[in-house]
Parts: C-alpha cells; structure tokens; sequence
C-alpha cells in the first residue's frame, strides 16, 4: 500500500518542522556562522542527491545569466541564517521568531519602490498595525537588554529573508530546488571565508545530541522540508501557501512556551498576536482580487 501526501498536508508537515528549528538549534554548540555553514553544505549535499535519483539536472546554461542574482541571494540567505540563530540565543523562541516573521511586511512596504506597486489601504493598515506589534513585544514588552538585542538580531533575519523573497522575483530562468540548490552553494561560498576568519571550525566541541541536533537541522529541516515544499508548492495557489506558512510560527510559540519552558509577558502574546494576524490578513485576497481572479480563470484555461 503507498501512502501518498497532499501538497497541502506536505506545506503543513514541512512548516511544522521549519517551526521546531529554534529547539534544535539551542543544543549545537558552535557559532551561528559555523551552524549556518554545516546547514548549507548538509542540504546541499542531500538536495544534489535527491537531484541525481529523480534525474532533475540543472539547468545550468539558463542559470549562467542569474548568476549575479543567485549569487546575492544566496549570501543573503547565510547572513539570514546567521542573525536568526543568534536571535535564539539572546531571547526565547517565541520573540525570535515572531520578530523575524517581520518579514512579510518589509517585502510588502519594498514592493511599491522596486516594482512599481501600489499600496493599498489594507496594505498600510496592516504595516501600521504589525509595527505597533513588534513594538509591544520590543518596547512595552517588558524584557530585558538580552531580550531586545535578541528582537533585533531577529528583525535584521527578517531584513534579509526579505531581501532572499525580493531578489527570487527577479530569478526567471531557474526555480523551486533547483533555485535553492545554487543558493546554496552560494551561501557555502560566502560563509566558508566568513568562518574561517571568526570562529574557525569547532566541530569537536560538540557532544553527541549536539551532532544529531546538527544533522537533524541540516538534512531534516533544511534538506528534506526543502525538497518537501518546494515539490508542494507549485500545485497550490499561491495565498494557500502563504496562509499555510503560519504554521511555522505558531509551532515555534507553542514549543517556546510548552518545552522549553519559556515565558511571554501580556504584552508580548498581544504584539506576537498582531504580527501574525495581520500579516497573515495582508496575504489574503481582497473582494476585489478575488473577482479579478475569478473573471481571468476561464480565459486562463482556454
């Protein structure tokens, strides 16, 4: 009997395990560039083999022209990886990762500038409101100085997600694993000198749970889900994906609080609570998209 998965329910299992990564990256102890360069070459190694047994080469010669782009999101993907990690080690799960699902709004207020996009009022209402929240869990929030350095490594993550998200509109010719393979392979390229000349490598200092915590980040979290979403997701809609993506979130709260045994004031849940709310309101069509989509479905088909 084959047990087959929906892309819906292979977006959810890929997200809940994307929500479980602070857990695991709390007990490798090494440098958050030396973590970010093991998780780069562990799915880059698994992805290429993947690859190779489903006979998926890359296209190469339509990729030599974004090199350049690829190359940029890629770097900008490993300082992503970097800020997010010491975001877990200076605040609790929660704060680290509602801060950094910051993101959506920066890649919205982007867009008007760099594709000529108008805001809309929804739009600015829901900046509006996502700010006030990442100002209740930073300002009123009641943490301490480790707690706002740690939103702020968490922001500076959302910062270049974003820029990961923006610079992937502007990638035409390659997509879905084989665009994240050369990123890659990029992000190695950059983080390999960046290692070398701060921590170095501190491979030994790890225990045993340390490796399988490792290899659990690196194969599982980034090389399988990788592979998980990306074949998931060119079968759904597109605002089916971003509203599944909250579940990344959500798991990540869920774990701080009932595993890790960590604390969020008031304050904190409410901000979370309006980060999340309305970045996620942001993402769901208005009346006026969806009869806009519903009129361009039958002309679509034809």
């Amino acid at each position: 009997m084959k047990l087959t998965l929906s892309p819906r329910a292979m977006i959810v299992i890929a997200m809940a395990t994307f929500g479980t990564l602070g857990l695991f990256v709390r007990n490798i102890s090494v440098s958050s560039g030396e973590l970010a360069l093991y998780r780069a070459i562990l799915a880059a190694l698994l992805i290429s083999g993947f690859l190779l047994a489903t006979k998926q080469p890359i296209p190469l010669a339509s990729a030599k022209k974004e090199i350049p782009l690829l190359l940029a999101s890629g770097i900008a993907m490993g300082i992503n990886w970097i800020l997010l990690f010491e975001a877990y080690r200076y605040t609790s799960v929660s704060i680290a990762t509602l801060s950094y699902y910051f993101a959506p709004v920066i890649v919205t207020l982007a867009c008007p500038i760099l594709f000529r996009e108008r805001l809309t009022p929804k739009q600015i209402a829901c900046f509006a409101m996502s700010t006030l929240g990442l100002v209740m869990i930073t300002g009123i929030g009641g943490g301490g100085g480790q707690d706002f350095i740690g939103v702020l490594f968490g922001l500076g993550a959302a910062v270049f997600y974003a820029t990961v998200i923006l610079l992937n509109k502007f990638i035409k010719s390659v997509s879905g694993v084989h665009r994240t393979l050369l990123q890659f392979l990029a992000a190695i390229i950059i983080l390999i000198p960046y290692v070398a000349l701060t921590s170095g490598i501190t491979l030994s200092s790890l225990n045993a749970p340390g490796w399988v915590c490792l290899l659990i980040v690196g194969l599982v979290h980034t090389g399988i889900m990788y592979c998980l979403y990306f074949s998931a997701i060119k079968d759904l809609p597109g605002q089916k994906v971003a509203i599944l993506s909250y579940v990344d979130p959500l798991v990540a709260v869920l774990i701080s609080v009932t595993i890790l045994g960590e604390s969020m004031t008031l304050w904190q849940v409410v901000g979370g609570a309006l980060i999340l709310g309305f970045t996620l309101w942001n993402e769901l069509p208005s009346k006026a998209e969806k009869q806009s989509e519903e009129a361009e479905a039958p002309s679509a088909s034809s």
